[in-house]
């Protein structure tokens, strides 16, 4: 397979990404794109979300507050639950109960995610997941449970 050009290989592109991330305080998916592309790498918004996934970049607060991009900072294994609040806290928008659906919306990209975060958390009240590219829909067990966990994945998301 020859490599095209602006494309490099996902060793070297994950290096870059890793790169930018230290170096230009990245703070969103679309910012990365623009990086790259001034890099002269051109590269699609999903293969972003799978590099930042793959490298363990999460969002952490800077010192002035603003939410950045950043190396993960343990080594040890995450629990699910972890692996939920660090999905959601960095890609979640919003959780809104209705019926017994949790709709969680996200950035682009990050909803399949948030649904295996979801599903392996193995929560009682969750009957399954169905997720699309930014919409993740969240099946309880019935409608108060849903609104329960609407408030526990917004707290997450850091919207409570």
């Amino acid at each position: 397979m020859h490599e095209q050009r602006g494309q490099l290989r996902k060793p070297e592109r994950q290096r870059l990404i890793a790169s930018l991330v230290t170096r230009s305080g990245i703070s969103t998916q679309d910012e990365l794109l623009r990086a790259l592309e001034a890099q002269g790498c051109r590269v699609t918004q999903a293969t972003i979300s799978r590099d930042l996934r793959e490298l363990g970049l999460e969002k952490a607060r800077d010192p002035l507050g603003r939410r950045r991009y950043v190396a993960p900072q343990r080594i040890r294994q995450a629990t699910p639950r972890e692996t939920l609040a660090s999905v959601l806290s960095q890609f979640g928008y919003r959780a809104v109960a209705a019926d017994n659906i949790v709709v969680v919306q996200s950035e682009l990209g990050a909803a399949p995610s948030i649904g295996r975060a979801l599903d392996a958390l193995g929560h009682k009240q969750i009957v399954g997941t169905l997720a699309g590219d930014d919409t993740c829909l969240v099946i309880a067990r019935n409608a108060r449970t849903a609104v329960a966990l609407a408030v526990e994945l917004a707290a997450l998301i850091g919207e409570g």
